[in-house]
């Protein structure tokens, strides 16, 4: 699915599907205002917009549309920020609500890593892998880079699915993606995690294989995000391994960044 240049406007929302206010940019044309929402039928846009008193309606195929601005939905940075802070479940009412009715509607990506995310938090691995497949489905490259990669992988990793998973992460660091590959590492430390026991050669392959090169090799600004977690892993396995001063100064990193 081609990728869409957005802008993202931090207002609410009205809550239907039927009455997104927002604009639609064409390939080649200008932007046009008015209700938006996407038809999974046809897989096209409808705009709908009045013409003096006329209300007209316009299709548009997603390879006809250069840019989307849709205000986001009410609350969804306070759901976001409440799965960050580890307390997912409480967002999952409205991130569930997010997905459903935003469908191709540029937060129901974003919404939908953080609802996967919730889900897994809270031991809900089959509801989360309902929820990824919805996203891969539309877009295939989701499953190997991206921001909503590294939570798919953690769905395949709870579920089992490690020869989808081996062969996704393969092909994340073959893109070229500098991120993609930053993110795959760090999900290699994650399987050393799950695969070994709880011992200290684990945490220090974990460490040595994974995490800390990417807080030591990854240090361009699109990488950011993946160092930070880098970090925040990394001082998990210190802790594990009784040495508080180095999880200290790992967290401190991250914390910095």
């Amino acid at each position: 699915m081609k990728k869409l240049a957005v802008s993202l406007l931090a207002v609410a929302a009205a809550s239907s599907v039927w009455a997104i206010q927002g604009s639609l940019t064409p390939e080649n044309g200008a932007a046009v205002k008015g209700d938006i929402k996407w038809k999974p039928a046809s897989k096209v846009y409808v705009v709908s917009a009045k013409k003096g008193a006329t209300m007209v309606e316009s299709q548009f195929k997603p390879s006809e549309v250069a840019q989307l601005d849709i205000p986001a939905p009410n609350g969804l940075d306070a759901a976001i920020e409440q799965v960050r802070n580890g307390q997912g479940a409480g967002a999952i009412p409205l991130l569930s609500k997010v997905v459903a009715e935003y469908k191709m509607l540029v937060w129901d990506k974003p919404a939908a890593r953080y609802l996967v995310d919730a889900y897994l938090a809270a031991g809900q691995a089959s509801k989360a892998e309902e929820v990824a497949r919805t996203v891969v489905a539309d877009d295939k490259d989701a499953e190997f880079q991206g921001e909503f990669a590294p939570s798919y992988w953690q769905v395949l990793l709870k579920t089992g699915k490690m020869q989808k998973l081996e062969a996704l992460l393969k092909k994340a660091a073959s893109t070229g993606d500098r991120t993609s590959s930053a993110d795959a590492l760090n999900m290699r430390g994650d399987i050393i995690l799950a695969q070994g026991g709880d011992t200290p050669d684990t945490y220090n392959k974990a460490l040595t294989d994974a995490y800390l090169r990417v807080a030591l090799m990854y240090l361009d600004d699109p990488c950011k995000e993946a160092r930070a977690t880098a970090l925040q892993k990394a001082a998990q396995c210190f802790d594990k391994l009784g040495q508080a001063a180095r999880a200290e100064d790992m967290r401190s990193r991250a914390k910095s960044m």
